[in-house]
C-alpha cells in the first residue's frame, strides 16, 4: 500500500466518475483501475462498486475511505509541521465559509501569501453543518460559520464583527435617498431572497416578523450569484451583508444600509480542538487574532 493509492480512492470518491479520477491524478484509467484493484487485493477486501460505469463504494470501502482521508491529512501535516519547525508555511489552506457572509477573507490571505508565498488556498462555499463537518472530519482546516449552538469542547472560535444589512441595488433601476432604508419600505420593493432555511434567510424573516411584516419575494434562490445577476438585471432588490463588497463587482451596483438590520447570530473563524490540528490552520487563525481581531 502507498500513498498514491489512497489519493486515487479518494479522487474517485470526490468525481464519481473513473476516467475523471484518472484525468485529475495525471494517468490512465487502466492504471486507476489496475492500483485499485490492487489495494483491493492488499486488503482482502471489495472497495468499489464496478459496473458499467462507478456505482459507489462498498460498506467496507466506506470505511476505508474514511481512513485514507485521515492518513493523507496526517501525512499533509508533518510535512506543514515541518516546514513550519523550520519557520515556513506550505500546502493547501483549506477555509469553508457559509453564503454571504461579511467576512471578507482577502486580507488575511494576502498577508499569508505575502510571508509564505509556497501556500496554496481552497475557498469552498458550505453550510454552517458542512463546515463543522468537515472541520471535525479534518477536510477543512478553518471554517467561518454562525457560533450559535457551537460545540465549544470540539471547536476554538474567534468572534467576528457583528453583521449588519443592506439593499444590494443597481442604480440604473432604482433610486434611494442617503438614508437608511426602513424595513417597511423594502416591502414596496420587489426583492429577490435566498430560500427558506438558508441561515442568512432566516436574520431576514425575524426583522420582517418582529414588525409583522410579510415580505413577497419575486425570486428566490439557493445560489448567490444567481441572485446578484438578477439584481444587475433590474429584476429584483436584494438584502445582503452591509460589508460583503458586492457592490463593487460591477459599477452599477450600490449598498444601501438598511436600518436596524443585523443577523441573528454572529460568525466566527472555527478551528477543530483535537489533533491532528495543521500547522496552517493554528498559523492562520493566530495571525488573524494578532493582526486582524481587534481591527
Amino acid at each position: 500500500m502507498d500513498l498514491k493509492q489512497l489519493k486515487f480512492l479518494i479522487a474517485l470518491d470526490e468525481t464519481r466518475h473513473f476516467g475523471q479520477a484518472a484525468a485529475r491524478c495525471h494517468i490512465t484509467q487502466p492504471t486507476l483501475s489496475m492500483r485499485l484493484r490492487s489495494l483491493e487485493e492488499e486488503l482482502d477486501l471489495p472497495l468499489v462498486k464496478r459496473g458499467q460505469r462507478f456505482e459507489g463504494f462498498t460498506a467496507p470501502g466506506e470505511r476505508v475511505l474514511a481512513w485514507a482521508r485521515t492518513v493523507l491529512t496526517a501525512h499533509d501535516g508533518l510535512l506543514a509541521e515541518a516546514a513550519a519547525c523550520r519557520g515556513n508555511l506550505v500546502g493547501t489552506l483549506r477555509v469553508g465559509v457559509v453564503p454571504l457572509s461579511s467576512f471578507n477573507p482577502q486580507p488575511l490571505l494576502q498577508r499569508l501569501h505575502a510571508e509564505h508565498p509556497n501556500l496554496r488556498f481552497e475557498l469552498s462555499s458550505l453550510s454552517s453543518e458542512q463546515i463543522l463537518e468537515q472541520l471535525a472530519s479534518n477536510r477543512l482546516d478553518l471554517g467561518v460559520s454562525y457560533l450559535e449552538r457551537l460545540d465549544s469542547e470540539n471547536f476554538d472560535s474567534l468572534p467576528l464583527e457583528p453583521t449588519h444589512m443592506g439593499l444590494l441595488y443597481d442604480h440604473r433601476h432604482f433610486s434611494f435617498g442617503e438614508q437608511p432604508l426602513s424595513w417597511e419600505a423594502l416591502i414596496e420593493l420587489p426583492l429577490g431572497l435566498l430560500t427558506s432555511g438558508m441561515h442568512f434567510r432566516q436574520s431576514i424573516d425575524h426583522n420582517f416578523h418582529i414588525r409583522g411584516l410579510q415580505p413577497q419575494p419575486v425570486l428566490q434562490t439557493d445560489a448567490v450569484h444567481q441572485l446578484v445577476q438578477m439584481v444587475h438585471g433590474g429584476l429584483c432588490c436584494a438584502v445582503m451583508p452591509l460589508d460583503s463588497g458586492l457592490e463593487t463587482l460591477t459599477e452599477h451596483l450600490r449598498l444601501q444600509p438598511i436600518a436596524d438590520a443585523q443577523t441573528l447570530a454572529r460568525l466566527g473563524l472555527i478551528m477543530r480542538r483535537s489533533a491532528p490540528r495543521s500547522a496552517l490552520a493554528q498559523a492562520c487563525f493566530a495571525l488573524y487574532q494578532q493582526s486582524f481581531g481587534d481591527s
